[in-house]
């Protein structure tokens, strides 16, 4: 009598090697669409996990600071790194190198001063080259321009340093600065004075306005190509002119995209190093007296001055505090901006609301 052959065991079964049942399950799951949100949720998590990771670094870094200067830290203007080669003494149980000192408050106003007239200038400016390349450009010169764009935000802060340094400084200096400085009205003093050589507080302001400018009009191009055309032929039909219906109808149904632009070239002006470094004239410890005065920001001083820390770690938690100082001014800032795009994007338009 013939041998009957053994039945197949279904797939998955008990006879199934573990690989292949293992194998099948992760099948089972990529179908279903498991794997993708798992994968999903973990890249959620990342970014959180990184920025705590961060803060949690900074603070365990700047504690011994916290402790040694307190709250003059903030509120004081002296910058002072001791006698490098003093015999380290210790106060409060805290060794330090005779003669420390610590005042932030330089270097915090430097970095809030020029990141606001980056964004005075480069807001506007943003604004009106995004409308005029969607709105009045033929099709082709406006891709001549958005590419020359991107390619500007895509220029080494270094050279824009450095082209602040040796070019544009000096031109405002001489040519621009004077002109403000003698016009100014008396009720503004900060607006008069020397001009200096071209580093300081307004060059610095106007190099980061260049270096945020492409950042912000890209964005806001690309959000306004999005804007519905009936709603903007609509408001044409009724009788807007062009720049009513940019202010009344483009502009509204675009706000929240435009807060987040803003947003970035902020973060991008407030976080900028070697380019303010270059042009910020190094005035370590000493606020500026007028518009065109040497002054230094958060960023700049732990760039120029950190090799003189590397042997004083009461140094090292100084500049660990100011990275903690710009992390919670960054962090506030997109609190706000967050805040200001709930109120624009709740905000009604003229002709309808955006999809």
């Amino acid at each position: 009598m013939a041998a009957t052959a053994p039945a197949a065991q279904p797939a998955g079964g008990a006879g199934t090697p573990p690989l292949r049942r293992l194998a099948g399950m992760l099948r089972a799951r990529i179908r279903n669409g498991d794997l993708l949100r798992w994968l999903g949720r973990g890249g959620a998590v990342v970014p959180l996990l990184m920025l705590v990771l961060v803060l949690a670094l900074l603070i365990d870094k700047a504690i011994p600071a916290m402790r040694f200067s307190g709250l003059g830290f903030i509120t004081g203007s002296k910058w002072n790194f001791g006698s490098q080669y003093g015999t380290p003494v210790k106060s409060d149980g805290l060794l330090h190198l005779p003669g420390e000192e610590f005042g932030a408050l330089p270097e915090v106003l430097g970095t809030l001063a020029t990141s606001a007239i980056a964004l005075i200038i480069a807001v506007p400016v943003s604004i009106g080259a995004a409308l005029a390349i969607v709105e009045l450009l033929p099709r082709r010169l406006a891709n001549v321009v958005g590419a020359f764009l991107e390619l500007l935000a895509g220029v080494p802060s270094v050279l824009v340093g450095l082209w602040g340094a040796l070019t544009f400084g000096p031109i405002i200096a001489h040519d621009v600065a004077p002109l403000i400085a003698n016009n100014a009205p008396s009720w503004l003093p900060f607006l008069r004075g020397d001009t200096g050589n071209g580093q300081g507080l307004l060059t610095s302001g106007l190099v980061l306005a260049v270096m945020i400018i492409p950042i912000i009009a890209s964005t806001a191009r690309d959000l306004i190509r999005g804007v519905p055309l009936l709603p903007r032929e609509g408001a044409i039909a009724l009788g807007m002119s062009d720049a009513e219906c940019a202010r009344r109808v483009t502009l509204p149904w675009v706000g929240a995209g435009i807060v987040g632009a803003v947003v970035l070239g902020l973060g991008r002006a407030l976080g900028e190093t070697i380019a303010v470094a270059m042009t910020c004239g190094v005035a370590l410890g000493v606020l500026p007296t007028n518009l065109y005065a040497a002054m230094i920001t958060i960023a700049a001083n732990i760039v120029q001055n950190l090799d003189t820390a590397i042997t004083d770690k009461m140094d090292i938690s100084a500049f660990a505090y100011l990275a903690l100082i710009l992390m919670v001014i960054t962090l506030a800032s997109n609190v706000v901006a967050r805040l200001l795009v709930q109120r624009v994007s709740g905000s009604g338009l003229p002709v309808g609301r955006g999809l």
